[in-house]
């Protein structure tokens, strides 16, 4: 069974669209803290903050979101991810956001390993690759 990692945010009104909705942004912006916490917990070593401090990061490639109910002011938001498929040189990351037992959306991400000296993508390193594997079965 894959292993999951769920992340919380509050909403804050600062999250809020015109219409007192979460802005769709910032579901993005509350997955990509999620699956970072999760891959740091996964693989203590990253550090997204000082990509230049390593050989080899990663990047985001692509992102796909379903919108299925909409978040308002001060709910608190469960974030579920898990990792998907494991590739030689990327991986998906999926994900679930609840409010409660609601669902309010759900979707994934790419994310590729990147050379940050040849500003290529490369292979995973095999730490983190095994790291992924283990968390995915």
């Amino acid at each position: 069974m894959p292993r999951t990692f769920v992340h919380r945010e509050r909403v804050r009104f600062g999250d809020l669209d015109a219409m007192r909705h979460l802005n769709n942004v910032v579901f993005l912006r509350y997955f990509e803290t999620a699956r970072i916490a999760f891959i740091r917990d996964l693989f203590p070593k990253h550090d997204p903050a000082h990509p230049e401090s390593a050989k080899t990061g990663l990047i985001f490639a692509e992102g796909h979101i379903n919108y299925r109910a909409p978040v308002h002011f001060d709910e608190d938001v469960a974030i579920e991810c898990a990792v998907g498929e494991v590739r030689r040189s990327a991986f998906q990351m999926r994900f679930q956001m609840k409010v409660e037992d609601r669902l309010v959306a759900d979707g994934y991400g790419w994310l590729v390993g990147f050379d940050y000296q040849t500003q290529r993508s490369s292979r995973l390193p095999d730490p983190l690759r095994e790291a992924l594997e283990a968390a995915s079965t």
